[in-house]
């Protein structure tokens, strides 16, 4: 990873909210609330209201943040997550559809990204050309090219980005992580991850009108239009190659990052993917059961099984080594084997959300993004295999890859989806010179 400059981020100036006391009688209410709680913190927009109601208490309940805004594009979601503030730290958020008023307040800090894989990068790009922090939900990209963009962004802007693959916070697995480096297993030659659920069908979709509380268009942002279905939103968009990433890049970016973590490993020299729809005759386009497998050259070999309708199994990430293995735990916490296969060490911890969220804001306030522990080259690197393995699955075929840029070679349709189309002006919005 590279080094930072000597340029610190931008220093937050000190709020007062009260100042606005022109505003509407119920929002002078709600910002002289955060106005006592804001002084000399860290002011933050979270924007998506499904993953974003975790982060959003997270957030909230740290010492040096306060919450201005919770944003969604469905009105209803946003007002529910602006009342889990309230219950929680006992001051309420403005509740907005528009992220771009997020972005638009020179109060914001801090822009959370928890909307769909689509909007992560573009919104991380606008926040960073904006001179805010960020915190974007992994996979941090919807293809690999916008990735490659929000390196930039975050260097040129000279800002803090962190992919939310918290794992890299949690206590327990740091402490296994440096029990591997320190040669505690001996050599690591294989790395094993797994991801087991038992979703359901999501049928086929009808053409419907607009829900009145849901902004479609805002919703779509950076992607080329398509009419809205009644099976898409707001989960499902996941198995659409048009919004998501499939499971691999849903789930499968935890274990991935931790294997990546594991070998000391940076780009693959090949990958291959197997796998397909099994489950259930619908709409989804993403694997339902999937097989990646990526090489690393003497660094050592990764796998990921998929089996997203079946729970039916077990485990997270296993790392063998020539003196035995340590298997990490969902829920944070690792096992220690010997070559014999005998438990010689056991630990426990959380998953490191809080933590996750302590570094970046610890990084902000020493104004050094080095300090990041899922700093956004790092994401994207992790969830750069996520994408090779999507692509590899997509044109049928092994994948070989640039070990010094992760970039395709030799195969001019898997290097085509290494981008996407966007929707009028996007494109040249998201391109950092």
């Amino acid at each position: 990873m590279n080094k930072p400059n000597n340029t610190s981020p931008q220093k937050m100036p000190r709020r007062d909210f009260l100042a606005a006391s022109a505003v509407a009688t119920t929002a002078v209410a709600s910002i002289t609330v955060n106005a006592k709680q804001a002084d000399g913190k860290l002011v933050v927009g979270v924007m998506g209201m499904q993953r974003g109601r975790s982060l959003v208490d997270t957030f909230a309940k740290h010492a040096d943040v306060v919450v201005k805004y919770v944003c969604d594009v469905d009105s209803q979601r946003a007002a529910s997550a602006a009342k889990l503030v309230q219950g929680a730290v006992g001051y309420t958020p403005q509740a907005i559809t528009k992220w771009e008023d997020i972005i638009a307040d020179d109060e914001i800090d801090i822009l959370v990204c928890a909307a769909p894989n689509h909007w992560h990068a573009p919104a991380t790009i606008v926040a960073a050309e904006a001179g805010k922090h960020v915190y974007v939900e992994k996979p941090c990209c919807q293809n690999p090219w916008e990735g490659e963009q929000q390196i930039a962004a975050a260097r040129k802007n000279n800002v803090c980005v962190q992919i939310g693959t918290q794992r890299r916070s949690s206590p327990a697995i740091i402490e296994g992580m440096e029990f591997i480096h320190s040669g505690g297993i001996g050599k690591v030659h294989a790395v094993n991850c797994y991801y087991f659920s038992q979703r359901g069908s999501i049928g086929t979709g009808k053409p419907a009108e607009v829900p009145a509380h849901i902004d479609y268009e805002r919703w779509q942002g950076p992607a080329p239009r398509q009419p809205y279905v009644d099976n898409r939103v707001h989960y499902n968009w996941h198995w659409f190659w048009h919004y998501g990433n499939g499971e691999l890049g849903n789930n499968g970016i935890h274990t991935l990052d931790m294997a990546r973590w594991a070998l000391q490993a940076e780009f693959p020299t090949r990958v291959t993917s197997t796998g397909d729809r099994y489950y259930f005759d619908d709409d989804q386009q993403t694997p339902d059961t999937n097989t990646v497998s990526y090489e690393f050259g003497d660094k050592g070999h990764v796998t990921w099984f998929g089996n997203s309708c079946n729970r039916n199994g077990s485990g997270f990430v296993t790392v063998y080594g020539d003196k035995g293995s340590i298997e990490f735990h969902s829920a944070g916490g690792y096992t220690v084997k010997d070559g014999s296969n005998k438990e010689v060490k056991t630990a426990s911890s959380g998953q490191g959300q809080p933590e996750h969220v302590d570094n970046l804001i610890q990084s902000i306030q020493a104004g050094d993004w080095s300090k990041l522990n899922a700093e956004i080259e790092i994401g994207h690197r992790s969830t750069l295999l996520c994408h090779l393995g999507n692509i590899a699955h997509r044109v049928g075929r092994v994948v070989d890859c640039d070990t010094k840029t992760g970039r395709v070679l030799g195969d001019k349709e898997a290097a085509a989806l290494w981008k996407r189309e966007y929707h009028e002006g996007w494109e040249e919005r998201l391109t950092i010179s």
